[in-house]
């Protein structure tokens, strides 16, 4: 049973901030050291400071950027520049953005959830985690007590709960809007509605929970509550650590987005890579889209074209430093069957990030648990084009360029307990940062 509540949001006061789009960001699992530094420079209150705040060769235990991300938050209250909501709301979003030629709107609410351990299956996970990063997120919430950014969730419903609260939001302005720099138009109402606030909740009850993007956060928030309650006095089940500020999506909105995470692999040997595709052989057709130097753009779209075309096959594309042609790799009948040596359910074994994790990764090229844990062997992109640019700049060894995870093996995954591997998802657009912050303190 799903607990979902209103809260008491804390925002930006637009009294103070007058261009509310110089102060919000991405994730900041998806923020650049040189995007951190733009964002520094673009507004003095810009919520990287709080949520993704700089490291210094100088920093103790006590002075850092955690405890200084907590300093800065009391200040801005102080200061009135972040103000707390007057009265519980839930808060509609919608988030504007083209794909393609075409503009998509999606939806969203932004509520606090009632944690609960994955093994009672109320909120479910789909992928493996960093544990480098859980610990990192975990010393920020510890010096912060609060919610910078909503974790991204899903659930299955027909948009019926969402457009409870668009009635609620029809006749109104919205109380946030926004353009950030790459043309997507965000907007925040809130909706303080107490009988709109019992329909939500009651519906969701029957509702498991899908974590979509922000599974640290999640654990983060998950072991900050049983730090809090053995270690304070008092705590009972109305202690804000008690929920989690999220992001609820419909599956069935039309406005969901997942796109591929393509990798891109460094420290390679060059014997490796120059007998990969021999070793690839035993397991996959090869198909090879050679270019001279002023064809690559024209292969490079007959290689993506090709690849998305065959999105039901488990096909994979590479490319590989130094090689003047693509290759596209689908796999073999029942090939799967001899490397899952720990007898993966088919929904899993099913997965071009599993035939890519288990047979290349592991296989092909040797990588163990240790290396696929390590970010500086492993990068993403939803970007192609970054992707392969990656490998003909020298940075990057070779790339390995997916068609996106579908939502109903998602939702498939998840319902079986299962866990897919890291970043086999990139939904979007990302739910921005700097909305809405959840304080954590009673």
């Amino acid at each position: 049973m799903a607990k979902i509540i209103p809260f008491r949001g804390i925002f930006y006061n637009p009294d103070k901030i007058h261009n509310l789009a110089e102060v919000m960001t991405p994730p900041y699992d998806i923020i650049s050291k040189q995007d951190q530094c733009n964002f520094y420079k673009q507004n003095p209150y810009n919520i990287v400071r709080l949520d993704l705040g700089k490291s210094t060769k100088n920093d103790t235990d006590k002075n850092n950027r955690h405890t200084r991300a907590a300093n800065l938050l009391n200040k801005w209250l102080s200061e009135k520049i972040l103000v707390q909501d007057t009265s519980p709301a839930f808060y509609l979003t919608t988030v504007d953005f083209t794909l393609g030629n075409k503009r998509v709107t999606r939806y969203g609410m932004i509520a606090l959830v009632g944690l609960e351990p994955f093994d009672k299956g109320i909120i479910l996970p789909h992928e493996k985690t960093f544990s480098k990063v859980s610990a990192e997120r975990f010393e920020l919430i510890k010096a912060c007590n609060a919610n910078f950014s909503p974790i991204f969730s899903l659930y299955s419903d027909q948009n019926i709960i969402l457009d409870s609260l668009k009635d609620a939001a029809c006749s109104k302005k919205p109380d946030i809007s926004i353009i950030d720099k790459q043309g997507m138009k965000h907007r925040l109402w809130r909706i303080t509605d107490s009988s709109v606030h019992r329909y939500v909740a009651d519906a969701m009850q029957e509702k498991s929970i899908f974590i979509a993007d922000g599974h640290h956060r999640y654990e983060t928030a998950l072991n900050y509550k049983n730090r809090l309650s053995s270690t304070t006095p008092g705590f009972n089940e109305n202690h804000p650590a008690n929920y989690v500020m999220m992001y609820l999506c419909s599956m069935e909105d039309p406005g969901l987005v997942i796109l591929p995470a393509h990798r891109m692999l460094t420290g390679i040997k060059d014997s490796t890579l120059a007998s990969f595709i021999q070793k690839a052989e035993n397991c996959f057709y090869i198909k090879k889209i050679p270019f001279q130097d002023k064809g690559m753009e024209k292969a490079r779209a007959n290689f993506i074209s090709a690849l998305q075309s065959n999105s039901s096959k488990n096909m994979i594309g590479t490319f590989i430093k130094t090689r003047s042609e693509f290759y596209l790799l689908t796999l073999k009948p029942n090939v799967m069957k001899h490397v899952t040596y720990d007898n993966l359910p088919d929904p899993l074994k099913n997965l071009d990030v599993t035939v890519l994790t288990r047979l290349i990764l592991m296989e092909i090229l040797g990588f163990d648990q240790t290396m696929l844990d390590n970010e500086k062997l492993i990068a993403y992109s939803s970007n192609e084009e970054k992707a392969i640019h990656e490998v003909i700049s020298g940075r990057c060894d070779i790339t390995f360029i997916l068609n996106p995870t579908k939502i109903n093996q998602v939702r498939e995954i998840a319902r079986q307990g299962l866990i897919m591997p890291r970043k086999s998802t990139y939904f979007y657009p990302k739910v921005i940062t700097g909305q809405m912050i959840n304080s954590l303190t009673t």
